[in-house]
């Protein structure tokens, strides 16, 4: 039986995508897993939240991963140790963040280069340097280095100066809503927009856009995922978009079911990603998706979205009014959406992920 430390300092509720990737992981790992036994090293918080999904131990570490200092203190040497003391054979680092030394093969997940391709979005600008020396400190030590797109693959090649044959590309997989949509045009009158306010997901960019598309046609749009005060508060009131925008901030999973069931569209209006979660789970109950035009949402949507230019308000503003004025458009995009989701699986994360533990493995 081989054992594996999960590394699970940094799960605490509040990190969005990389949580959902460890989430729906370790929950089909579960069922697919032969030979393998798991052991959960996880943050305080994590031991206040429901963890039925993990399919194994979990003990408590002892250090919180909201507390910067103390969580990256355990990433570098904690999770090590604990590796050592209950007996590992492999250690498995899901969050992009790793043991700095360890004797115990490591696999580390990288979901992308953000804090290296583009270091002016990132919020905390005094947090960039030490994030950026601890990514190329367990990009050295990991036997294997997982990612999850063909462009993160390359920038971690580029900027930490990882052997491709060290690189293992498994791409994601959505979790479908719990809604019923089937394929066709809906009611051009609510665009949806979902994720945190840090700078690169240019949530104030497509406010923006929407003070340009024309009344007779602009919909509606809501943005969840705002913790406190939201930041695009200002910029509604500025525009006078209180009418047509509305920030619901941090919402449930039951909240967000019923607002991709009423959706007409989803908008990613993101500068950079590693991936791209939410357009794939739209895609999965017939949303149309609108985002910006990156190679590695390209990646992702295929043709199955259509694109705009991030940087350039009325390019979004376009797709916008295209989206809502096109019912035949929002159709077809919905039908490509279902094909497109269908080539993704946790199955497949899951195998993918397993075939690059067997190597690090063999490595040792």
């Amino acid at each position: 039986m081989i054992r594996v430390l999960v590394d699970l300092l940094s799960y605490t509720g509040t990190k969005g995508g990389m949580e959902t990737y460890t989430r729906e992981l370790y929950a089909e790992l579960g069922r697919v897993a032969q030979g393998y036994e798991f052991v959960g090293f996880a943050s305080k918080e994590l031991l206040t939240l429901d963890h039925s999904w993990f399919p194994g131990e979990i003990v408590p570490s002892g250090i919180s991963g909201e507390n910067r200092f103390h969580w990256a203190y355990g990433e570098l040497f904690a999770v090590a140790r604990a590796a050592r003391r209950h007996g590992a054979d492999l250690i498995h680092s899901p969050a992009t963040l790793g043991p700095r030394r360890s004797s115990v093969p490591t696999v580390v997940t990288m979901h992308d280069m953000l804090y290296w391709s583009h270091p002016d979005l990132m919020s905390t600008p005094f947090y960039t340097r030490p994030v950026m020396w601890m990514e190329k400190q367990v990009s050295k030590n990991a036997a294997r280095v997982l990612t999850i797109s063909d462009v993160s693959a390359g920038e971690i090649q580029k900027y930490l100066g990882v052997d491709p044959s060290r690189i293992d590309m498994v791409p994601l997989a959505g979790t479908a809503p719990k809604v019923q949509a089937e394929p066709g045009p809906r009611e051009p009158d609510l665009l949806i927009a979902m994720g945190n306010r840090r700078p690169h997901k240019n949530y104030q960019g497509l406010v923006r856009a929407m003070a340009l598309v024309d009344e007779s046609v602009r919909p509606r749009l809501v943005v969840t995922g705002s913790r406190g005060d939201d930041p695009l508060l200002p910029i509604v009131e500025e525009l006078g978009l209180e009418r047509w925008v509305e920030l619901k901030g941090w919402v449930t999973s039951e909240e967000l079911e019923a607002l991709y069931s009423k959706a007409t569209a989803l908008v990613m209006p993101t500068f950079c990603e590693g991936f791209g979660l939410p357009p794939l789970e739209a895609m999965m109950v017939g949303l149309p998706v609108l985002m910006s035009d990156l190679p590695v949402l390209r990646e992702v949507g295929g043709d199955a979205a259509l694109y705009f230019d991030p940087h350039d308000l009325s390019s979004i503003a376009g797709a916008i009014t295209q989206a809502v004025t096109s019912p035949e458009l929002l159709g077809d995009l919905a039908q490509r959406g279902y094909e497109r989701a269908a080539l993704y699986s946790w199955e497949k994360v899951a195998r993918g992920t397993l075939e690059s533990f067997e190597k690090a493995l063999a490595a040792r």
